[in-house]
């Protein structure tokens, strides 16, 4: 049986998807989510949330993930906010003390919302190189995180 870390890594080098993409697709199935779904709704977070060099995709999908993980309560939705934000944050903190950061464009050192930082991305194939690491470093502290 596959990893999630390993799944989200092999997702990213075999099909290229985001990285949002490649989180939450190592764990939708079992959170119910159909994969079709999960990548329709985390297409708009790679390249640091639509190419702009922000927020990591490995976070945003991880964040995804956190969401779907939650039990909402109609009665008391607010409960299981603050419940997510925690999780977050202890996401944050660990993700952060890996790599120091959770900005996409200090991560792979490379502006994606220009055409010039796009291309650099391809020639050096960062998706395999470093975002590949990225992701499942991201799925491993879920893994964490959801036990």
């Amino acid at each position: 049986m596959t990893s999630k870390p390993e799944t989200a890594r092999a997702l990213m080098i075999e099909h290229k998807m985001n990285c949002a993409q490649t989180v939450l697709s190592a764990f939708c199935t079992d959170m119910g989510l159909d994969r079709e779904t999960a990548l329709k709704v985390a297409s708009a977070f790679g390249g640091g949330m639509g190419r702009t060099g922000q927020r990591c995709g490995a976070c945003t999908g991880a964040y995804m993930v956190l969401g779907l993980a939650q039990q909402i309560s109609l009665d008391n939705p607010r409960a299981s906010l603050d419940n997510t934000y925690a999780k977050v944050k202890k996401f944050n903190e660990k993700f952060n003390a890996l790599h120091g950061t959770l900005t996409c464009k200090e991560l792979i050192h490379l502006d994606l919302s220009t055409p010039e930082g796009q291309a650099e991305m391809k020639v050096k194939e960062l998706h395999i190189s470093i975002c590949s690491g990225l992701v499942a470093d991201s799925a491993t502290i879920l893994e964490t995180l959801l036990k």
